[in-house]
């Protein structure tokens, strides 16, 4: 089936080409870092991760959010979700690479990556994090491709395949509780030190992850003759609806939790994303940003009419992927920096060259979709005709 990536219109070549131009960028910007060190980037010892970790943290939700569609329709035979199922399964494919090219660019050295593997310590969080990330990209390879070859054969496939499209279920919710629990185990963190640190994670992931499929679903019925489903879009949507109120609740409760107590470890960092501290407030206006696009992605889910049209379901997506993409992005993760133990304000902001490596990154992701959508497209295509 590969070869059906090497076919295509002169749009699809061009995009293909202008994604290996910004993986081209983003290489030449690592190979930079590679040689003078992570001092190019705006990370220090005060803010030790930064934006590599950010867009990691979001993808890790995005890749356990293919669940959302291979729930339903392994566990719950809703068939509806059979033409969106493998679509899912490779949306995850290219976020879970993404999250492991974004540990590999800011481990800043090539080797130490090897140390999680050669040198195993099992207390450690990081070392499971591994194991769930590799065996869940490798589920979703296996099951995502043999039901592909199997649609295209219009035969049933595996009862092997069955078998690890349930393991990778839970499989999809252990990737962000774990991830999770790199945060939530750091006790010298307030910020992060809390027991729904997971389900805070679940929730944006089970909001932003299917609000992506949706727009992708919504490029695809436009650049080829496959279509989606309005009622597969439509049922998305009200999963999005409701892990994106779950994703505000579990927000508010730390709000509350942060301000009631009057801890002032809890509140500090809250305090310094939304207002500022001690004159400083670089996050103050994208963290306001990200409040303004939750509004209105709430607004235009809840009302069952906003949310049944395409168009409106649409913005309200892209609004719910630019909320969580801020607040979980820079927000948790330097939120959770600043103030340091000392009680003093360091404050990070990304540096050019991190740009451009996470630019090349999130390409080298689109172009991995790209072509697996592609062949999907392609094989279901021709099971139409």
């Amino acid at each position: 089936m590969l070869e059906r990536a090497l076919s295509g219109s002169q749009r699809y070549w061009s995009w293909l080409i202008f994604l290996l131009v910004l993986m081209a960028i983003g290489f030449a910007c690592y190979l930079y870092q590679f040689k003078v060190g992570l001092k190019v980037t705006g990370m220090s010892r005060d803010v030790s991760w930064g934006f590599y970790i950010a867009q990691f943290t979001y993808l890790v939700g995005v890749a356990a959010s293919g669940v959302m569609v291979v729930l339903p329709y392994y566990f719950h035979n809703y068939k509806a979700f059979g033409r969106i199922a493998v679509l899912g399964e490779f949306l995850a494919i290219a976020a879970v690479t993404m999250c492991l090219l974004f540990i590999f660019v800011d481990l800043g050295y090539p080797k130490r990556i090897m140390n999680v593997v050669m040198h195993p310590t099992p207390n450690s969080i990081l070392f499971w994090d591994m194991i769930v990330l590799n065996g869940y990209l490798i589920l979703n390879i296996l099951v995502g491709w043999n039901v592909l070859a199997a649609e295209r054969k219009g035969v049933p496939y595996s009862k092997w395949v069955k078998t690890l499209a349930y393991i990778s279920i839970p499989w999809a919710f252990s990737i962000h509780t774990v991830t999770a629990f790199l945060y939530a185990g750091l006790p010298g963190r307030h910020f992060w030190l809390t027991a729904i640190m997971a389900a805070r994670f679940l929730a944006s992931a089970f909001c932003s992850g299917p609000a992506l499929l949706v727009l992708i679903c919504l490029i695809v019925r436009k650049v080829s003759r496959f279509d989606p489903g309005k009622e597969q879009l439509r049922t998305l949507g009200v999963i999005i609806t409701y892990a994106m109120i779950m994703n505000v609740f579990f927000f508010l409760l730390e709000v509350f939790t942060a301000f009631y107590s009057g801890i002032p470890g809890h509140k500090h960092s809250f305090i310094y994303l939304f207002s500022g501290l001690d004159g400083y407030g670089k996050l103050v206006p994208w963290m306001w940003t990200s409040v303004g696009f939750g509004i209105l992605a709430l607004i235009l889910l809840i009302v069952p009419a906003t949310r049944k049209k395409e168009d409106t379901l649409a913005v309200a997506c892209a609004a719910v992927i630019i909320s969580t993409w801020i607040d979980k992005g820079m927000g948790l993760v330097v939120g959770g920096f600043i103030p340091n133990p000392f009680e003093k304000v360091f404050e990070y902001w990304p540096t050019t060259p991190e740009i451009l490596i996470t630019i090349g990154v999130w390409a080298t992701g689109f172009f991995i979709l790209t072509i697996l959508f592609k062949i999907a497209v392609s094989v279901k295509e021709e099971v139409a005709s």
